[in-house]
């Protein structure tokens, strides 16, 4: 049946989790692109026919006409969901970036294709290229903060850092109160936490 596979992957895309990516699913992707081909030489032949016939295309309704427009038609549905599935997925990526930082860990570059990863690459350069015009982190405080300043637990020896103008040791179970903008890429790494307590 026309578009069964195609709307698999849009399955996938439902069954997923909101911001959570699912294996890319190369086979069925290019299955459904070689029963887009097929549609399309199936398309091309009748259209052939009907000129071989000396039948006008637009005003003709015979049997190949109907056969013509139900492989456009089925030609056209696979398109949409092939792009449905890339900008959901692009879209997915793209929000990685601001949740997670440049790396990408090892589970998540799995389930990418290998143009899904140029795309995260270069998604990510441009963010850094822009951030380095501008001379501002915009991945830091995604939600404005109350207060500049927080109270974090380092939880891995990270040693002797410079903060700004201070410099300071992190070391294992302490405790310090630092500036939000400086403590936010060490949360993001699972290097230290705000200390609520």
């Amino acid at each position: 049946m026309y578009g069964r596979r195609a709307s698999q992957l849009l399955g996938e895309l439902a069954a997923a989790e909101t911001g959570q990516l699912t294996v890319y699913n190369s086979d069925t992707f290019d299955q459904v692109i070689k029963e887009c081909n097929e549609h399309n030489v199936q398309l091309q032949s009748l259209f052939r026919k009907m000129e071989e016939q000396n039948l006008d295309i637009q005003t003709t309704r015979n049997e190949d006409y109907f056969g013509a427009v139900i492989h456009h038609l089925s030609l056209a549905r696979n398109k949409r969901c092939l792009m449905a599935y890339m900008y959901n997925r692009a879209e997915t990526i793209q929000s990685l970036r601001w949740k997670i930082g440049k790396k990408l860990p090892q589970e998540i570059q799995e389930k990418l294709s290998f143009s899904e990863g140029e795309y995260f690459k270069n998604h990510s350069a441009a963010i850094d290229s822009y951030m380095s015009e501008l001379d501002l982190d915009l991945t830091v405080d995604m939600i404005p903060p109350k207060d500049p300043y927080i109270q974090i637990r380092v939880l891995d020896d990270i040693g002797e850092v410079s903060l700004g103008d201070l410099e300071i040791s992190l070391t294992r179970h302490s405790v310090h109160f630092l500036r939000r903008t400086d403590a936010e890429q060490f949360i993001s790494q699972g290097l230290m936490e705000e200390f609520l307590g």
